[in-house]
C-alpha cells in the first residue's frame, strides 16, 4: 500500500519481509549517525522472523523519494495503564542526511500521530540521544514534551540472564509440586 504525502516525489509504505535487508541497512546508518554503529547485532534473518514472523513485534514504514528509499520509521504497540489504553512507541525515524530538511521525518512523525489516533492510541512516545540537539530542537517545534521526570532503564545481556536465573532458581520448588 503507497500512501502519497503532500511532499512531491515522496511516498510512504508498510515494510514487508522483503525489505528485511533494507531495514537493516536503514538502521545501520542510523546507528552511524548515532556513534552506535558497534552495538548493532540485528541480522536480516533476525529482523525477517521478529517483524514479519508468526508474531511480529514491530512494524515498520520505509519512505520513498522518486522510488528510492530514503527513510524508515519502526515503532510497536505499549500500553499506558494509566489511560487504559494502548500507545505507539517510535524506537526508531531516520531519514538520510541529503534528505533532511525537506520535512520527510514530519510527515512519517504526522503519519504516526494519525495511526495512533486510527489505533484508538493515547500517545505517541519515543526516545532522543540527549545530544542530537537538530533532533530536539524539531521535537519541540512540533509541541513534543520531554519527560524530564523519567530515567530510562534497561536491562540486557548478561544483567538480563542473571535476573532470570534467579527468578527460576528461585521458583524452580513451585513448579514442580
Amino acid at each position: 500500500m503507497e500512501i502519497k504525502t503532500q511532499i512531491p516525489g515522496f511516498t510512504m509504505r508498510a515494510a514487508t519481509a522483503e525489505d528485511s535487508g533494507l531495514i537493516l541497512s536503514l538502521i545501520r546508518d542510523l546507528a552511524e549517525y548515532e556513534k552506535l554503529a558497534h552495538e548493532v547485532i540485528a541480522t536480516e534473518v533476525i529482523l525477517k522472523e521478529t517483524l514479519f514472523g508468526d508474531r511480529p513485534y514491530g512494524e515498520v514504514i520505509i519512505g520513498d523519494f522518486h522510488g528510492e528509499p530514503v527513510s524508515f520509521a519502526l515503532f510497536f504497540h505499549n500500553f499506558s495503564t494509566f489511560l487504559g489504553r494502548p500507545g505507539i512507541y517510535l524506537e526508531d525515524l531516520y531519514v538520510h542526511s541529503a534528505m533532511r530538511g525537506k520535512g520527510i521525518g514530519k510527515t512519517m512523525l504526522s503519519y504516526l500521530a494519525k495511526l495512533a489516533q486510527e489505533r484508538n492510541c493515547g500517545r505517541l512516545e519515543w526516545g532522543v540521544l540527549d545530544w542530537n540537539e537538530p533532533a530536539l530542537q524539531f521535537y519541540r517545534s512540533i509541541k513534543a514534551k520531554p519527560m524530564d521526570e523519567w530515567t530510562t532503564q534497561r536491562l540486557e545481556g548478561e544483567a538480563l540472564d542473571t535476573l532470570a536465573d534467579e527468578f527460576a532458581a528461585l521458583n524452580a520448588d513451585n513448579n514442580h509440586q
